[in-house]
């Protein structure tokens, strides 16, 4: 007879040998001033090279989202990205203007380095 099948992992075996899955960051009060869209475009402009999938996990969100988010703001001229042998590399397109009429007197390089500011 199978052990039972977890919930969390989907995975046979007993729920106390399963290994926990890394948990996504997540704001405490469950919601933030900034979108997904933003989020991933901090993480690119931060670390160009940055795997998608560890931006998903900084993000809080999954690979398959991060994926669309990144076709997304290349389809909008915000993001370009190049290949390098294996790996990509992310170029943010500073000069675009941010998308909703509210902000949209200011470009993404203005947005960036009020986050970036120390």
């Amino acid at each position: 007879m199978s052990s039972p099948i977890t919930q969390a992992s989907g995975r046979e075996g007993p729920p106390d040998q399963v290994a926990p899955a890394a948990a996504p960051a997540k704001p405490v009060s469950g919601w933030t001033f900034f979108s997904n869209h933003a989020h991933v475009l901090f993480c690119l402009s931060a670390e160009p090279t940055m795997l998608l999938r560890d931006v998903a996990s900084r993000v809080g969100v999954t690979e398959r989202a991060v994926l669309r988010i990144v076709a997304e703001l290349e389809e909008a001229g915000v993001l370009q990205r190049q290949r390098e042998g294996r790996r990509n590399r992310y170029a943010v397109l500073k000069d675009a203007p941010l998308r909703h009429a509210v902000e949209s007197h200011c470009t993404v390089g203005e947005l960036l380095a009020v986050i970036n500011r120390s």
